[in-house]
């Protein structure tokens, strides 16, 4: 589990969550499978764009929504030395 992996994982419960959208529904939505989009609310796995594009646009929101917990110094935070 990486920091960057629990922040996303906690933004897309919330959001899926606030819509009343249960894991198994977002996955017949985007085509992702729930283990998959499991994986991502516990941390366990970061998504790529692609992926994150499909979950903004089941979740009825901007892209930005799902990535807007990390600020400046959180994103500088996880980039390699």
């Amino acid at each position: 589990m990486t920091p960057a992996g629990r922040l996303f994982g906690d933004r897309l419960r919330e959001l899926r969550s606030k819509r009343g959208i249960t894991q198994v529904l977002l996955a017949d939505a985007t085509g992702i499978p729930q283990n998959h989009i499991s994986s991502i609310e516990r941390g366990m796995k970061l998504p790529n764009l692609l992926t994150m594009i499909r979950l903004a646009s089941a979740l009825d929101c901007k892209l930005s929504a799902l990535v807007s917990v990390f600020d400046k110094e959180q994103l500088s935070s996880f980039l390699p030395r």
